[in-house]
């Protein structure tokens, strides 16, 4: 399942490769990457909902542009995903802000 819905990602919205292979430079893209596939496979938003919204977010750029394309590419991912589950109201944008500060501030150190 999870194969069809990546070969509609297509264009610069398609999934970083090498070799054929999905390219992921730091565990998180690789959760983040999970997680979006995952919820879409138990039913929690529909791929297109995703697509659409990863779509917008690689259309949008911003970044730093001194990241690897992988890492923009997933932050892109990334934001889809939350502002899909924030707008479906199973998250809130403000706590994953918050959440993600405790992290980056060395406050959080919880692994998944």
């Amino acid at each position: 399942m999870a194969d069809s819905k990546l070969d509609r990602l297509t264009g610069d919205a398609a999934v970083p490769r090498k070799n054929g292979e999905l390219v992921f430079d730091e565990p998180w893209q690789s959760r983040a990457f999970g997680l979006a596939v995952g919820l879409a496979e138990r039913g929690v938003f529909e791929w297109e909902e995703f697509r659409t919204r990863l779509i917008a977010a690689v259309r949008d750029g911003g970044g730093d542009p001194g990241a690897s394309p992988a890492t923009l590419y997933y932050r892109q991912w990334l934001a889809a995903l939350e502002a899909l589950l924030a707008d479906k109201g199973l998250v809130q944008a403000h706590d994953v802000a918050d959440r993600a500060a405790q992290f980056a501030a060395g406050e959080r150190d919880e692994v998944f």
